[in-house]
């Protein structure tokens, strides 16, 4: 044969190049007129996704490697043989068989592409869009697999050796490296037009509930599907010429400059409509997936609000394991993944925090958690803790971050969310507009029916751990009731070494603030003063909320120079600190204000003197015994004990304190309340708790780096 034939008339006719790439608007219209006329459906409804997994699955077998054209023949996956595929093969096999026919017909006897694939339309003129193209394709794809199945057995089967030979089948792969460009051009196509065929299958299957054909890239991606479809028809065509060309006049056909170009313009053509319907889909999903999300999150509303749950699962699976993971927990202890079950018909306290959450406020609930493990068999041991990690789900957790989940969950002795991303976009919204998190920890705590029984609990965990049990505000009310302002209240079990002094009837000075010098001062003068006064006397530094690196290193001056006793380390002053911000919180919640609650106004007090600067104290002996002042004025009171000292013996050490400090104590003052966010909501108005007048309002920012 002639090498140098390149142009056929034995197969279709290359389109000139003005009828491809040089369309006008008019022209595009006129087409879609055409296009448009053979579209007749007559209301059947196909699922041609079996049909396009067998067409994508051959076109996969199919496809040669270029380098290695003989493959060794696989098992079609099970995921092509769902139920229906038979019956909807034996419905569509004629018409598939009579387009395969159709198009080695007009691929043989010349002819116009455009007629040949408005022809085609033709022939599936009563179906839609997405099947029109899934059976074309299906067609094709009987031809392009019957070619690559040869090319592929000849060698090992003799029949299939001796159908080659016919088609000279051996001749042309003997050169597979100079029809590599042709078979790559029509790999590419291939690619292409499958991309085309999801996409307009995925448009036809989009729910019309949460998206309706007039949505603006539904409506435009419907106007774009009938040239889609004509477009891929006519690169399939291109693709059966190439190939049918190959088998009718051997490897001498090699690819002419204008079959060339011709493939080149159809996969040009192919990418553009391939990105455009990519983006409009993309655009559909967005909009599905956002209004699925709002009826997840307004279905959550709907569950948490309902009181007659026979057990908490419901209400734990939509938020803990809302995407059905088989085992979505950890257990602390053993570190395996466990179900869901484990909480069933159990109050269930969930710690809802990001990735932020401090190492104190951890060891804190471990201390507390441990307790309530260690004694199982008590009342207000019956719960278990759930840590569920909020993350930002549009943005990708980077190593560090997983790196920095892992270790937390492994310091967790209870249960852990397996990863963050198994909660739901709906129940992060949830946890933020419905239980408050923004960017401290909350504790939600979940009854054995799934009801919410405390949509925060962290403050009454924080100030009577278990004893809280169930966390409920009936239960927190009580628990004010029966409290009244001492010693034990502030410090409860943060140090030890203070208990027993207490229980040896001590003297417990606490003392708190970042001036060293003041620190200095005050511990000899409160210490010379407790020897003259033939008192125990146990001095007990605090230091100062948010302790950092000053707060330090006063604790070292302190060890070195033996000026008192102090909290062990910075864990237990920020527990000592945050206990006070929680019952801050607390008593806000519950309406008390300084006017109307003797605890809050002490407590209102301690952080007016936390955050106004330099030192402060209070010094107190049994349950109702305390008093305190501002550094400057309580080292004055010491440093003048010689005219009060007299008051001691007959008033009670404390109580003598506590008279002169009123003695010496002038009306001028500035006083400073910094409210931390762990209070909640922040009152509109707050009293100075030591003239009683209405505080001013600002707003601080701070950052400090020390």
């Amino acid at each position: 044969m002639d090498g140098t034939i390149g142009n056929p008339a034995t197969y279709v006719q290359q389109p000139k190049r003005g009828n491809i790439i040089m369309l006008s608007a008019s022209d595009d219209a006129m087409m879609l007129k055409q296009i448009q006329a053979t579209h007749s459906p007559d209301g059947r409804e196909i699922d041609v996704k079996p049909l396009l997994l067998i067409v994508e699955d051959i076109f996969k077998r199919s496809t040669p490697a270029i380098d290695a054209t003989v493959s060794p023949p696989e098992a079609l996956e099970d995921r092509t043989y769902q139920a229906n595929v038979a019956n909807m093969l034996e419905a569509l096999s004629f018409l598939i068989d009579r387009i395969a026919s159709e198009i080695t017909y007009r691929c043989t006897g010349g002819g116009e592409a455009h007629d040949a694939a408005i022809s085609i339309l033709k022939m599936v003129s009563n179906y839609w869009w997405d099947a029109k193209l899934v059976i074309a394709l299906s067609s094709f794809a009987i031809n392009y697999g019957e070619f690559w199945l040869l090319a592929q057995s000849y060698t090992s089967n003799q029949l299939a050796k001796q159908l080659a030979t016919l088609r000279q089948l051996p001749e042309i792969l003997e050169h597979t490296s100079i029809l590599k460009s042709r078979f790559d051009a029509i790999k590419t196509l291939i690619i292409s037009m499958l991309d085309i065929a999801r996409y307009i299958v995925e448009f036809k299957e989009l729910p019309s509930q949460y998206i309706t054909t007039d949505h603006h890239a539904l409506s435009t991606a419907m106007s774009h599907i009938p040239l889609a479809v004509y477009w891929t028809i006519r690169c399939m065509l291109a693709c059966a010429s190439q190939i049918i060309s190959l088998t009718e006049l051997g490897r001498e056909h090699f690819l002419s400059t204008t079959e060339a170009w011709e493939l080149s313009t159809l996969t040009h053509k192919l990418s553009s409509l391939n990105s455009h319907l990519a983006s409009l889909l993309a655009t559909c999903h967005k909009e599905i997936d956002e209004k699925k999300y709002i009826e997840e999150y307004q279905n959550l509303v709907h569950l948490l609000e309902t009181r007659t749950h026979i057990d908490n699962m419901k209400v734990l699976k939509a938020l803990i394991n809302p995407k059905d993971d088989p085992q979505p927990l950890v257990d602390g202890i053993t570190k395996r993944r466990v179900h869901i079950e484990v909480l069933r018909r159990k109050n269930v306290l969930l710690l809802v925090s990001d990735l932020d959450i401090l190492q104190d406020e951890v060891s804190m609930l471990e201390h507390i958690y441990g307790e309530a493990r260690s004694q199982p068999a008590r009342l207000e041991s019956q719960y278990e803790l759930v840590w569920l990690p909020i993350v930002d789900p549009s943005v990708p957790l980077i190593e560090s971050r997983q790196k920095q989940f892992e270790i937390l969950q492994a310091s967790m002795t209870w249960y852990t969310l397996h990863h963050p991303s198994l909660l739901d976009r709906a129940v992060i919204k949830f946890v933020k507009e419905e239980w408050k998190f923004q960017k401290k920890p909350v504790l939600v705590v979940l009854d054995p029916q799934g009801r919410v029984a405390c949509p925060d609990a962290l403050h009454m965990m924080r100030i009577w751990g278990s004893l809280a049990f169930p966390f409920t505000t009936a239960r927190e009310e009580a628990l004010w009731n029966g409290e009244t302002w001492r010693l034990e209240l502030l410090v409860d079990n943060i140090d030890q070494q203070i208990m027993n002094w207490m229980d040896e009837g001590r003297f417990i000075c606490l003392y708190g603030g970042e001036d060293i010098d003041w620190i200095r001062k005050f511990t000899t003068t409160a210490n010379a003063v407790a020897r003259n006064a033939a008192i125990p006397l146990a001095l007990v530094y605090v230091g100062k909320s948010n302790p950092k690196e000053r707060v330090k290193n006063n604790m070292l001056t302190i060890i070195a120079e033996k000026l008192s006793h102090y909290l062990p380390d910075l864990t237990s002053i920020w527990w000592f600190w945050i206990r006070i911000e929680s019952m801050c919180y607390s008593k806000n919640q519950l309406g008390k204000t300084v006017e109307n609650d003797p605890i809050m106004r002490e407590i209102m007090t301690l952080l007016t003197f936390d955050a106004t600067g330099g030192g402060w104290a209070l010094i107190g002996r049994g349950l109702a015994e305390m008093t305190r002042a501002k550094g400057s004025l309580f080292l004055t009171c010491l440093s003048e004990y010689n005219q009060w000292k007299a008051d001691v013996q007959p008033k009670g050490f404390v109580k003598a304190i506590h008279e002169y400090l009123l003695l010496i104590h002038t009306p001028q003052h500035c006083n400073r309340l910094l409210l931390p966010t762990t209070v909640g909501k922040i009152p509109e108005r707050i009293v100075c708790t030591e003239c009683g007048r209405p505080m001013e309002r600002y707003i601080l920012y701070q950052c400090c780096d020390e």
